[in-house]
């Protein structure tokens, strides 16, 4: 654990620099007419745009895990139930977790991985030949320096969220994926599950017209897990900062849904947070009364206009004992769609009769029995024939196991993957950006567009599938 801690306080104090001089930094800002505006840098005459990029097909993808304490057994596990991949080598700071995932490839007759432990495991990992494809599940503050490595080394990689933490990284995660022309997708699970899939097919399709609003959120107190991470590091992240240090399950799925980065963009971002009410009684009694000052507020707000005049809302809050919520909404010209807490559709007012201006129910949900089967008349390709495998094997409801599956499938037949390095990037990129935000006094935040410009050169989000 120590080692750890060394390693997460040198991150920390780098990160730290980098903040500290981001005026001078050619990603960093400037203020301009009130507004925080971030330098983007030209494109470095060796790299190429990775916007609908596809590798050749690989005929067995050949895998190796870095991180086995919380999510990296759970993906080893799912990783047994495809057909398509090998799981060649396991790495982890301890060799304990490692021997620990051999027991599960054992459980499923499958022959052991190499093994690698250690500060340095993953880079004797990433230095192999015979491995295709690095996935990640390591803490957060590891995750870009890792990947960054793991890209330089001729490996596709997968990072669990956020895949970054700074601006800085964000650019070093699109330089990187752009000059190696290896694949970085951000393994945001949450864009998976099957009332998002189903909602973003039903959008494709018109069935909500044109969407003019959207919602996401993290909202999930965390007071059972703190003391699972190693190192005491999620906790140390949030004591230390402001803004929305967790943001992408909220913001994945609702850009999908409005097509960012493939025919629009988020333009303007201002976020706003709560004190730390019961963060501060949380790390009194964590680190003791008055010990700490606890930074990031109960509740973080961040609202975001898009080139196309849509708007967004995004919610952090993982301190408080409301019930978890991921909020996930969609408001259309012609319906509307929400998740949490009751999944729900309502669709248009046109055989509304005129009815008393304080019936607050005249625009009702649909009913349990319609909504079901509209959605099953527009459930997405991309779960169909998979689903009933999907909720036997698990990972939040199957949801995990349909990201990876697509994972593999998309290097297996050499397709586009589902999200890019610059979704990684562009959904990550509210880590830092809210936090910049919220110390300039929520001042508005003009977006970097990692994209560098093309952010209309793909016309929507597809999930490409194999002509039959």
């Amino acid at each position: 654990m120590k080692k750890t801690i060394t390693i997460l306080a040198t991150l920390a104090l780098v990160a730290l620099a980098v903040s500290c001089n981001k005026s001078k930094d050619e990603y960093g800002y400037t203020i301009k007419d009130n507004q925080i505006v971030y330098n983007t840098p030209a494109r470095p005459a060796d790299q190429q745009s990775m916007l609908g990029f596809a590798c050749d097909p690989i005929e067995n993808v050949r895998v190796g895990f870095v991180g086995l304490g919380m999510r990296g057994p759970g993906a080893v596990e799912r990783f047994c139930y495809l057909e398509d991949a090998t799981i060649v080598a396991l790495c982890d700071l301890y060799p304990e977790r490692v021997e620990s995932a051999q027991q599960i490839l054992d459980r499923h007759g499958i022959a052991r991985a190499a093994e690698y432990s250690g500060e340095e495991g993953y880079k004797e990992l990433c230095a192999r030949e015979d491995i295709d494809l690095v996935y990640l599940a390591v803490p957060w503050q590891l995750h870009t320096p890792i990947a960054v490595y793991a890209m330089e080394h001729g490996k596709h990689v997968a990072i669990e969220v956020p895949a970054a933490t700074s601006i800085k990284e964000c650019w070093d995660l699109v330089n990187t994926s752009e000059r190696t022309r290896k694949h970085c997708m951000m393994l945001e699970n949450c864009c998976y599950d099957f009332f998002e899939l189903t909602c973003l097919n039903m959008i494709q399709q018109g069935v909500f017209g044109d969407i003019v609003h959207v919602e996401g959120a993290y909202c999930h107190n965390l007071e059972p897990y703190w003391d699972r991470y190693q190192g005491d590091w999620r906790m140390t992240y949030n004591k230390d900062h402001h803004g929305d240090v967790y943001p992408t399950h909220g913001i994945g799925p609702i850009c999908e849904d409005l097509n960012i980065h493939r025919g629009d963009k988020m333009d303007i971002l201002v976020a706003m947070d709560t004190d730390a009410f019961n963060g501060q009684a949380m790390a009194d009694k964590r680190y003791g009364e008055g010990a700490v000052k606890y930074a990031n507020g109960d509740n973080t707000m961040t609202c975001i206009r898009t080139h196309n005049g849509k708007s967004i809302l995004v919610e952090h809050n993982v301190v408080t004992p409301r019930p978890y919520n991921r909020m996930y909404q969609v408001t259309g010209t012609k319906g509307f769609a929400n998740k949490y807490p009751n999944e729900g559709l309502a669709l248009g007012s046109e055989n509304i009769q005129f009815t008393a201006i304080d019936n607050l129910d005249a625009e009702e949900y649909m009913s349990d029995a319609d909504r079901d089967a509209l959605m099953a008349a527009y459930e997405h390709p991309i779960s169909k024939g998979i689903a009933e495998k999907a909720r036997e094997v698990g990972g939040h409801g199957g949801m995990d196991f349909i990201m990876d599956y697509r994972l593999i499938y998309c290097l297996h037949h050499g397709l586009p993957l589902d999200q890019d390095v610059y979704d990684a990037a562009e959904w990550s990129s509210l880590v830092e950006l809210t936090e910049v935000s919220i110390n300039h006094g929520s001042m508005p935040v003009v977006m970097p567009d990692f994209t560098r410009g093309e952010w209309n050169k793909l016309k929507g989000v597809n999930f490409a599938l194999v002509e039959e």
